[in-house]
């Protein structure tokens, strides 16, 4: 036993000495490949660390000094308080009459109302909390111009994003943490943020800048036409935001998972709470030295069925393309977009879910008239259901936005962009919405064709950006 023991001891020394010379070696090698020697006039040798920049120039006798590697003073953080805001002195002209358009901002406004009206403030705080890391926080006001109230269980409260007592009030829009080349053009982003299906504008990152609402330019005047119907231009989700060309920029992507509830806080007894994602994503490109811009953008997302559907479950998905073409003196937009939603009507003569499919169409152009003057002109196409049997009723199923699929619309507007400086924008516009009845004159149900029709004069002015 003894014997037995006495030669563990050895081996084990023996381990221990090879390790611990093993260990001084690299020791060394790590110290030399770390340092930099230099022979003095004494003959001395003065090591300095590799990253240490030396003063060759100087000596203190026969000893070089050693001079501190300077600080990296170029990186400055962002810290940027910013915002805008766009209202309108408006005339309500002409109303439709049974008030449809509930996806509109005038819908249930009398004719010849006239106000001053706020239409969107946003309040927003960019953060650099290191090169890396970027906060991003947004506050967002969108008062619509009818605000009635609405009555909840317990008490009454304003809609369009008003407090109880009619005051405007601000909610959270965007608060998320993007962190910068996840892999060399590619950021990571988590939290609330803008989708990629039309709004994203994000400069000086790896996110695209050119999607149809920052190149159509005029959100102030309206929506692109699929946030005009509802698609989320904002969600709760994760997402990767990339370029494949980093050096130039020429073509990217986004690809994004979301909870499909924007900002609204559903409760944990909502079936589509945990259970269902919404899936988004975009291939954005330029060509011909950035004259032609093209995205192609996809969505999908399950949903549970609403109160009235026979089917357990639902879904929708979108395919939309956008193209522009900026030339002197004019740019030029057209975006189209199908979307399917799944049993999304039921057919009240057969009594069956039907699957619904909408079709909009939109063309806008832009340019300048004279110094400090542009000009903008917009016409959008929408039919809320392809597959329309003009001889039936149909009751709706789905819980996507505010669908209504009996009546087809056509959009109109124009006018004048005053820019006396910087990010100050005065624009007289008109603003006209034509309705028409899906269903022939003798089905129950039916209206006859009408239209909304106001006149603006819109302000608009950033700050901070």
């Amino acid at each position: 036993m003894k014997k037995i023991f006495t030669k563990n001891i050895s081996v084990a020394l023996v381990i221990c000495f090879v390790l611990v010379s093993y260990l001084a070696q690299a020791q060394n090698l790590v110290s030399n490949e770390n340092t930099v020697s230099e022979v003095t006039k004494s003959n001395t040798v003065i090591e300095y660390p590799a990253t240490v920049k030396v003063d060759k120039g100087e000596t203190v006798g026969n000893t070089k000094k050693q001079i501190k590697a300077a600080e990296d003073t170029t990186w400055k953080p962002q810290r940027r308080l910013w915002g805008y805001t766009f209202g309108d002195m408006y005339f309500d002209q002409h109303s439709d009459a049974t008030n449809r358009g509930s996806e509109t901002m005038y819908n249930g406004v009398p004719a010849n109302r006239n106000a001053f009206q706020f239409r969107r403030l946003y309040l927003g705080y960019d953060y650099e909390i290191t090169k890396k890391f970027k906060a991003e926080v947004l506050l967002a006001s969108e008062p619509s111009a009818n605000t009635g109230t609405f009555s909840g269980a317990t008490t009454t409260i304003q809609n369009g994003d008003n407090l109880v007592d009619g005051k405007m009030a601000f909610w959270i829009k965007n608060f998320n943490l993007r962190v910068r080349d996840v892999w060399t053009g590619t950021d990571f982003v988590i939290g609330e943020m803008s989708t990629p299906g039309f709004a994203l504008n994000e400069p000086g990152t790896n996110a695209p800048v050119s999607l149809s609402e920052a190149t159509w330019g005029y959100r102030s005047i309206e929506k692109t036409i699929t946030d005009f119907h509802k698609n989320n231009s904002y969600d709760v989700g994760a997402a990767l935001q990339g370029t494949f060309d980093p050096a130039t920029k020429n073509f990217g992507y986004v690809a994004m998972i979301g909870n499909n509830s924007t900002a609204s806080l559903l409760s944990a007894a909502n079936a589509n709470t945990g259970f269902y994602k919404i899936f988004y994503g975009v291939l954005w490109g330029k060509f011909f030295d950035k004259k032609l811009f093209v995205d192609v953008y996809a969505d999908y997302a399950k949903t549970a069925a609403s109160t009235s559907a026979i089917t357990a479950g639902q879904d929708h998905s979108m395919l939309k393309i956008f193209a522009s073409y900026t030339t002197k003196p004019i740019t030029l937009g057209v975006e189209a977009y199908t979307q399917n939603i799944a049993s999304g009507v039921q057919n009240s003569t057969t009594k069956l879910p039907e699957d619904a499919t909408v079709n909009g169409f939109s063309f806008w152009v832009k340019g300048p008239v004279a110094k400090n003057w542009n000009y903008f002109l917009r016409f959008d196409n929408y039919n809320p259901d392809t597959k329309f049997n003009t001889a039936d009723s149909y009751t709706v199923n789905t819980n996507y936005g505010s669908y209504n699929p009996t009546v087809k619309e056509q959009f109109w507007t124009g006018g004048l962009d005053y820019n006396p400086t910087k990010n100050v924008h005065f624009m007289p516009n008109f603003w006209l919405v034509d309705y028409k009845d899906q269903r022939t004159s003798t089905t129950a149900g039916y209206v006859h064709d009408d239209h909304t029709l106001v006149y603006r004069f819109t302000f608009y002015y950033t700050f901070g950006k």
